[in-house]
């Protein structure tokens, strides 16, 4: 049998300490299969934004884990594999983000079908933009 890798092992654990939280935070965001790139860039500026200001070192964005019951239910999104246009989603994401923003997109698989896990650094010297728009969580809503 394979040995599970130290990073894999921290993965998994993340997604189980993460989708126990009892709600969403300003750092904090489930989805299932929402996968919409504009979305996608607004949720890294406003997660970044909010990380900075709750003084934490990350912040998370988790597909394939109910929003209602935080169970993981599983997600079709494979972002290694989209595109906007002709252009991969990754790339495209980083063009439009202002600071640069060195974003992770990790895919998690579970007996319970796979997590993506977007691991997305504090901003540390100004907001995050996405399209020169800076965003903020306030609990878990989204706003310019």
């Amino acid at each position: 049998m394979e040995q599970i890798s130290a990073e894999w092992e921290y993965y998994i654990s993340l997604v189980e300490r993460l989708r126990h939280s009892p709600f969403e935070t300003e750092w904090l965001e489930y989805k299932v299969n929402n996968n919409t790139p504009e979305l996608i860039g607004e949720y890294i500026s406003a997660l970044s934004n909010a990380a900075s200001i709750c003084d934490k070192e990350k912040a998370y964005l988790l597909w394939g884990i109910s929003d209602k019951t935080h169970e993981i239910v599983g997600t079709g999104f494979s972002p290694k594999q989209a595109k906007v246009g002709n252009e991969e989603l990754e790339n495209w994401l980083l063009r439009l983000l202002n600071p640069k923003v060195d974003f992770k997109f990790i895919e998690v698989p579970t007996d319970k079908g796979k997590v993506v896990v977007l691991e997305i650094p504090a901003a540390a010297t100004k907001p995050t933009g996405f399209k020169d728009v800076e965003y903020i969580r306030i609990g878990s809503y989204k706003k310019n």
